[in-house]
C-alpha cells in the first residue's frame, strides 16, 4: 500500500467517526468519489438528529450508560425479563477512527442488542440523542498540513484497545453479581469482539483473547509493520497468527480505503475459518442506515452461528449455494468455513 493511500486510510477512518471532521480532505483513492467536507459535516449533523433506534430483534433495544463502566456506552434489550431463560451474548466493539463516541455506531449496535445481545461501545454518548452540545469541527492552524499532506501528523487514538477487554471483563463479572440486572442473564462463552475502521484494528489486538469465541471486522484490515501510521497500532500482521476462533470481514469493495488490507488478512489467515463479504458501499459501510443496514444484518447472523449455533443463521455463510453467495448485494469468499 503506498504511503499516500496509508495516509488517506488513517485520515478515512478519522473522518468516518460522526463528530470527528477534519478540515482538510485528503485525494480520494481511484473509483471513490472525491471527499467533500461540508457534505460529511450535513450528514454527521442529519445523523445526530436522528432518533435512536430498537433494533428489529424481538428484544427491542435500548442504548444506555452506568456509573459502573464511565467509559462505555451499553446496547441492551430493554427489558430483561422478556429474556425469560435466554442467555446474552457480549460483543465488546471498537468505533470508527477509534474514537471516544460510544454512539457512532449506534444503528448498527441497537440492531444487535435486539437479537438477544449486549454490544458496548468503547467511549461516551457524543452523538445523537443524550450527548452533550456539539463543539465545532476542528480547524486546521492557518497554513498546518492536512491529512495526506506532508508533514501531517496523524493524532494517536482516543481509546485503546483495552477497552474491549475491559468491556468484557465488566459483562463477566456483572453476570456474577448479585443484584445486577445482568445476573445469570450471560453466556460467559458467547463473546464476541468486533469494531469498524480503527476500531477494527483493535478488535483484531484482542481477538487473541481466549474467551472471544467470535470476531468481526468492518472495513478494516491490520497495515504491515511499520506501515501503520496510526499512533499506537503498529502492531503488524502478527495478530492474524494468534486468531483462534472463526473471523467475519465485511468490507466496502475496492473504493473501501480498508479494502486491500482486509483483502490481504483474509489471504494470510490459515488458522482458523475465515470469511470474507463485499459490499459496494465504500469505507462508511451501511453505519448510518436504518438499523444498520444489510452489514448489521450479517453480523447478526455471524454472531448467532458462531456463538449460538443456530443453523438458519449459517445457511446464510456455508456451501457454495450459501445464502450471500446467491445474493448479488455481496461479493462472497471463504476458507475453511464448511
Amino acid at each position: 500500500m503506498k504511503t499516500s493511500l496509508l495516509k488517506l486510510t488513517v485520515a478515512a477512518a478519522l473522518l468516518t467517526g460522526p463528530g470527528i471532521i477534519a478540515a482538510q480532505a485528503p485525494p480520494a483513492p481511484p473509483g471513490a468519489p472525491a471527499f467533500d467536507p461540508a457534505k460529511m459535516r450535513a450528514e454527521m449533523e442529519a445523523f445526530n438528529k436522528m432518533p435512536d433506534t430498537s433494533g428489529t430483534g424481538k428484544y427491542p433495544a435500548l442504548k444506555e450508560m452506568v456509573p459502573s463502566l464511565p467509559e462505555h456506552v451499553i446496547y441492551r434489550p430493554a427489558d430483561l425479563s422478556k429474556l425469560g431463560h435466554e442467555k446474552l451474548g457480549v460483543l465488546a466493539w471498537g468505533n470508527g477512527g477509534c474514537a471516544a463516541d460510544g454512539a457512532g455506531g449506534r444503528f448498527h449496535l441497537s440492531e444487535i442488542a435486539s437479537h438477544g445481545y449486549l454490544a458496548i461501545a468503547s467511549g461516551t454518548i457524543l452523538s445523537g440523542p443524550g450527548a452533550p452540545p456539539r463543539a465545532q469541527p476542528p480547524m486546521a492552524a492557518p497554513g498546518a498540513p492536512g491529512p495526506g499532506e506532508p508533514g501531517f501528523k496523524i493524532p494517536p487514538p482516543a481509546t485503546k484497545a483495552s477497552s474491549l477487554t475491559e468491556a468484557i471483563d465488566w459483562a463477566l463479572a456483572e453476570n456474577k453479581r448479585q443484584g445486577s440486572p445482568y445476573f445469570g442473564r450471560i453466556n460467559p462463552e458467547w463473546i464476541a469482539v468486533s469494531g469498524w475502521s480503527c476500531g477494527g484494528l483493535q478488535a483484531l489486538e484482542v481477538a487473541a483473547d481466549p474467551r472471544v469465541h467470535a470476531v468481526i471486522i468492518h472495513n478494516s484490515g491490520l497495515f504491515a509493520k511499520g506501515a501503520a501510521p496510526i499512533p499506537g497500532m503498529d502492531v503488524g500482521k502478527e495478530p492474524l497468527k494468534k486468531l483462534h476462533t472463526p473471523v467475519l470481514y465485511v468490507l466496502g469493495g475496492p473504493t473501501d480505503i480498508a479494502y486491500a488490507n482486509g483483502m490481504d488478512d483474509f489471504k494470510q489467515i490459515d488458522n482458523v475459518p475465515v470469511m470474507v463479504v463485499n459490499e459496494d458501499t465504500g469505507h462508511g459501510g451501511t453505519f448510518l442506515k436504518p438499523n444498520g443496514g444489510p452489514a448489521a444484518s450479517v453480523a447478526v447472523s455471524w454472531l448467532d452461528w458462531q456463538l449460538k449455533g443456530d443453523r438458519t443463521a449459517a445457511k446464510r455463510f456455508k456451501g457454495k449455494d450459501c445464502g450471500l453467495c446467491q445474493d448479488p448485494l455481496w461479493k462472497v469468499e471463504g476458507k475453511k468455513i464448511d
